[in-house]
């Protein structure tokens, strides 16, 4: 079912480089909140105007936000601020309010909006991402925690000093999700493959080749040994296999947002770049694009037009392959149901 809520709140910790600027939050859990009332109640609290903004959580607002969740009948966002405000004396704490219908402005609100996708509390294209590759700085991710690129060799030099070493697992703007959260019942055979800001349905195997970008992802159960680009969701039920592809729309892509719909699979090495429907299958090693042309054939296997596979797009029970003898696409009714195996998906 899908969120209606818009407003959405959390309390978390940042990393900060020398400068004091800000390079990633993090999130322990975030809550979306219906009563506008309580939200700008809570916004006056901590003197955070913009519809979407954060601030640091000082004493006077500490105090503030324990009455207030000790008056509150809202349980859950009661439990959220006291259950974080526990730890005020040990770290410092930022609290931020999103507005996930308009645009980001600024890292923790940014940060706050992949925590929602990958706590599961909205689904790809719910939330507001634009221009979020312009807000979030580039950043080392290392064993030592987030680290500002510009200040990574003098920090790979005091470890050295200390007799330690400084591993870097990646520069980037997104940091794996599994360093943040790790979603319920599902199995991740390379966490460093999953981007904060995935979504990751219960039930879902990602095995080691398996990517799922940020602001995509699965329902459900599902196998992922393939890449799941920017932007698609796969429903429940259905495979990629190994090296298979989604077309995303970064990067310069087309508008059209890729899905694959239930049960269905795409093959080995095989790509996608329409909208697949429900029971649907592509062949290995096809790579079928919108503007692909593509041979529809009857149950008699007699050619019945040419198409371009964008007029494809969400019709079900459809097989797709590539004529070995002449290589052109062909359509066929899909007469074959993808099961999953349920014992990969007990997790």
């Amino acid at each position: 079912m899908k969120n209606t809520d818009t407003l959405a709140i959390a309390i978390g910790t940042g990393s900060y480089n020398s400068k004091n600027n800000l390079l990633e939050c993090f999130y322990p859990s975030c809550l979306t909140i219906s009563k506008k009332a309580i939200w700008d109640e809570l916004k006056a609290i901590t003197n955070v105007a913009e519809s979407s903004g954060s601030t640091i959580i000082t004493a006077s607002v500490a105090s503030k936000l324990r009455t207030f969740a000790q008056q509150t009948t809202e349980s859950a966002l009661a439990k959220l601020i006291l259950q974080q405000l526990e730890h005020f004396y040990q770290i410092e704490l930022l609290i931020t309010f999103c507005d996930i219908e308009t645009a980001p402005k600024t890292i923790a609100d940014s940060y706050l909006r992949l925590h929602l996708l990958s706590h599961r509390v909205y689904k790809p294209q719910e939330i507001n991402l634009k221009d979020i590759f312009s807000i979030l700085p580039n950043v080392a991710w290392t064993n030592q925690g987030a680290i500002d690129p510009n200040e990574l060799a003098e920090k790979q030099w005091q470890a050295r000093i200390h007799k330690e070493h400084l591993h870097v697992y990646s520069v980037d703007k997104f940091p794996p999700m599994a360093d943040y959260i790790v979603p319920s019942e599902v199995r991740i055979g390379n966490a460093s493959r999953l981007r904060l800001g995935a979504y990751v349905g219960a039930g879902t195997t990602v095995m080691h080749e398996g990517f799922i970008n940020f602001n995509a992802g699965t329902q459900g159960p599902n196998m992922v040994e393939g890449r799941i680009s920017a932007g698609v969701f796969v429903e429940e039920g259905s495979d990629l296999g190994g090296g298979a592809s989604t077309m995303g729309t970064l990067s310069g892509g087309g508008k059209e947002i890729i899905s694959v719909g239930k049960n269905s699979l795409i093959g080995a090495n095989a790509g996608l770049g329409i909208p697949l429907g429900d029971n649907c299958i592509i062949e290995s090693g096809l790579y079928l694009t919108a503007a692909s042309k593509v041979n529809v054939l009857d149950k008699d296997r007699e050619l019945v037009d040419t198409v371009k596979a964008v007029s494809l797009s969400k019709k079900d029970n459809l097989l797709f392959r590539r004529n070995s003898m002449t290589g052109a696409i062909e359509c066929l009714t899909n007469k074959t149901a993808v099961k999953l195996n349920e014992d990969l998906h007990k997790n």
